[in-house]
């Protein structure tokens, strides 16, 4: 199977600081992978490279095949919404619009129609449960329903790689377990790379893999 994620001898420096020590890592199509360290460990940072957020200062970044180690931002930018989907802690979405409308969000940047982009926005709701709330404002539903809306929305371009940094983090445990089987669910059903931060060990005995971060260097194994 392809790898979706590869890195080689990746450093990342922040001023004098070195955050990740020439990490080398490969991820395959349709794993399910937790990245799990104490804070400070480098484990943020490694997401936000593997998400573009961020660049590398030695080493080499491959993302679904293309080298995006010294990518521009503006190619960083339309990787990202062709073949990622991120989802966070604290949900990001954006208060002043419907759930609906925050899903179709970023249909937008691709040019699609308000009309178009709602009807597939209406169909990825429904995919996480919450079609009868596609009028409801983020203030007007849970944490639980908010994260719903979240996935959904990194759901909406079809990405082929989702990101999750504590997605369950601002959620009590029943609430975190759905959540959690929602995203295993997802990568069941539509094959989706699921690369999750969490410190939460409960979480990462879930996934099919468990990368340690510490002091920025990684150390990989399966989970229990």
């Amino acid at each position: 199977m392809p790898d979706i994620i590869r890195l080689t001898d990746i450093t990342r420096r922040h001023g004098e600081q070195t955050i990740l020590h020439a990490v080398s890592l490969a991820i395959p199509c349709g794993q399910t992978c937790a990245i799990v360290g104490p804070s400070g460990s480098g484990k943020s940072t490694l997401l936000n490279l593997i998400g573009l957020l961020d660049q590398p200062c030695a080493g080499q970044l491959l993302i679904d095949g293309q080298d995006m180690t010294h990518a521009s931002a503006a190619q960083r930018a339309i990787m990202r919404n062709r073949a990622l989907g991120f989802v966070f802690q604290s949900f990001n979405l954006l208060p002043r619009l419907s759930a609906l409308d925050n899903v179709a969000l970023p249909l937008s940047y691709r040019g699609v129609g308000l009309h178009a982009a709602r009807r597939v926005a209406q169909g990825q709701l429904a995919a996480v449960g919450l079609q009868a709330r596609a009028r409801h404002y983020p203030a007007q539903l849970s944490g639980g329903q908010r994260q719903r809306v979240a996935i959904a929305r990194a759901l909406v371009t079809e990405p082929r790689l989702l990101l999750a940094d504590e997605p369950t983090g601002n959620l009590d445990r029943s609430t975190a377990d759905d959540i959690l089987q929602l995203l295993l669910a997802l990568n069941h059903e539509r094959r989706l790379t699921l690369v999750m931060v969490t410190h939460d060990p409960q979480m990462a005995r879930h996934m099919q893999r468990c990368i340690q971060v510490s002091d920025g260097r990684v150390s990989d194994g399966h989970a229990a």
